[in-house]
């Protein structure tokens, strides 16, 4: 063999070896695969192209001209994920606990920018110690040219962050700016601050998996949009994910080749309880209104007041809003509210149509959410459902009271089309209320003034809560039976394809934050 080639060879085979077998052998006993493996198991077999094996960091301080492992500690490239082009970058927690320096920063500023030039998804896989501290500032400026890039893609192309291990300090930052974030439970957690810092100061006690683990940040924070188990599970959940995206903000994604038959379905007839008071699973009408086992929920334990989520109708991608009233009866509130608009923008930044599913009492009240800023946070909602251009489809299945009515992708914020079943509730408020409120004297005058309210409250449900005013107005398309609304929303959908709408042309709007 030509001694060059042996020596490229030597250097491409230390490469792959990362921080040495000791090393790895550490990360297999807690159950993680290495950045080689987990590129290796994403990338369609064979489709991996490294860019950047022979790169090391430039330091010679604290002795680490002796430290010298190529790759850098991260291992990136582009391959094809069940054909589609994706890039990809891997840190490598074997070297240097993959803390990120100025080399492997720029490493992964590459890909970022081929991706963003081609016109593909980025997918990061994140598992790091933080900032090399032995290089200063240049592994802070790293990070920072990190996030420009990740402030400069975002709505181009989609960012996937997979939390596949530690992800602390300044490092956190880009996975919080990229579109979605997947964290592995047990192995895997994300902090600002970790333990010991928040005991110095705080004097808290805290673990880092209650700090920052996986549950913590799906739950409770809204950090993580998805948990996994385990590696293998992660890298699935990204394929899944990528499997109802376009490529870019300038494709749509792709359909699924489907004939229409007959798409009625007789389960939804039922779901709607008799007492209006009584919750339903609003899973439940998804799922009888989407393609079978299409479902793919985003942010399922936080805010579970609202359902968020990925599904196919008739072959084709949509997100899908809607309200929960298993819990809190679907209300409206600060997470809930975030939580959807931030799906909401999401949706719009890359051409996939919204389903908006309706049945909400209002925006939940008290001191807690007033002080928290509901008015702020409510409005992100509502600000976000009248900017998206994508098709907007609403289906009101019980109440629609109040302002939350129109936030909830209401004809008058530029809904394209509002289908109501005849249960559909439109009005100011629950009968009950408004009754007081309107017959108040005559109630009081009464003299049996709990029959009066009743019979006053029957008077206003007969009157206001149905649909067919709002239907008169033209505020609703159609009032139509619950069996029909998966055809009418596939015919739907495929007449408003090819809307387009032009916006006056402006920097970017100002959304309140």
């Amino acid at each position: 063999m030509n001694p060059k080639i042996k020596t490229l060879q030597e250097k491409i085979d230390q490469a792959h070896l990362g921080g040495g077998e000791q090393r790895i052998e550490k990360q297999h006993q807690k159950k993680k695969l290495t950045a080689r493996e987990r590129v290796a198991y994403f990338l369609d077999e064979g489709s991996f192209e490294e860019i950047g094996i022979l790169v090391t960091h430039r330091t010679t301080d604290f002795g680490m001209e002796k430290e010298i492992y190529y790759g850098d500690g991260v291992v990136t490239g582009y391959g094809t994920v069940n054909g589609r082009l994706v890039y990809v970058f891997a840190q490598d927690f074997t070297v240097f606990g993959g803390a990120l320096s100025e080399t492997h920063a720029e490493k992964i500023c590459k890909v970022m920018d081929l991706a963003v030039n081609v016109g593909a998804p980025i997918i990061g896989l994140n598992d790091s110690g933080g900032a090399r501290i032995q290089e200063g500032v240049r592994s802070l400026g790293g990070y920072a040219d990190i996030f420009h890039k990740n402030v400069q893609a975002s709505g181009v192309i989609p960012q996937i962050s997979a939390i596949m291990g530690p992800c602390a300090g300044g490092a956190v930052y880009s996975p919080a700016i990229t579109d979605f974030t997947i964290m592995v439970e047990d192995t895997s957690y994300m902090f600002v601050t970790g333990p010991n810092v928040v005991k110095t100061v705080t004097n808290e006690e805290v673990t880092s998996e209650e700090l920052g683990g996986a549950s913590t940040h799906s739950s409770k924070s809204g950090v993580a949009h998805i948990t996994s188990s385990n590696d293998i599970e992660c890298l699935e959940d990204v394929k899944k994910l990528l499997s109802y995206l376009p490529q870019n903000n300038q494709e749509t994604p792709k359909n699924i080749s489907y004939s229409l038959t007959d798409e009625k379905r007789d389960i939804l007839s039922d779901i709607i309880p008799d007492n209006p008071n009584k919750p339903y699973d609003m899973h439940e009408v998804i799922g009888g209104i989407i393609d079978e086992d299409s479902f793919y929920e985003i942010h399922k334990n936080y805010a579970e007041n609202i359902i968020v989520g990925f599904a196919r109708l008739g072959g084709r991608s949509v997100g899908i809003v809607a309200n929960q009233p298993m819990f809190l009866a679907g209300v409206l509130d600060v997470n809930s509210s975030k939580k959807a608009a931030r799906f909401t923008r999401f949706c719009d930044c890359f051409n996939i149509p919204l389903l908006v599913l309706v049945d909400v009492p209002g925006f939940l009240p008290g001191t807690d959410q007033e002080w928290n800023g509901i008015i702020v946070h409510g409005a992100k909602l509502l600000y976000a459902l009248s900017e998206a251009t994508v098709p907007k489809v609403t289906v009101i299945t019980r109440k629609a009271y109040g302002g939350a009515y129109d936030v909830m992708n209401s004809k008058h914020i530029g809904a394209d089309l509002n289908f109501a079943w005849p249960t559909a509730e439109i009005a100011v408020m629950g009968a009950k209320g408004a009754s007081e409120i309107i017959f108040r004297k005559e109630i009081k005058a009464a003299d049996d003034p709990a029959a009066k309210l009743a019979e006053k409250e029957g008077e206003y449900a007969d009157k206001f809560a149905n649909p067919y005013r709002a239907a008169q107005r033209g505020f609703i398309d159609e009032v139509i039976l619950p069996e029909d609304t998966r055809r009418k929303l596939i015919k739907g959908f495929s007449m408003l394809e090819n809307k387009t709408i032009d916006r006056p042309k402006r920097k970017h709007g100002n959304i309140p934050l």
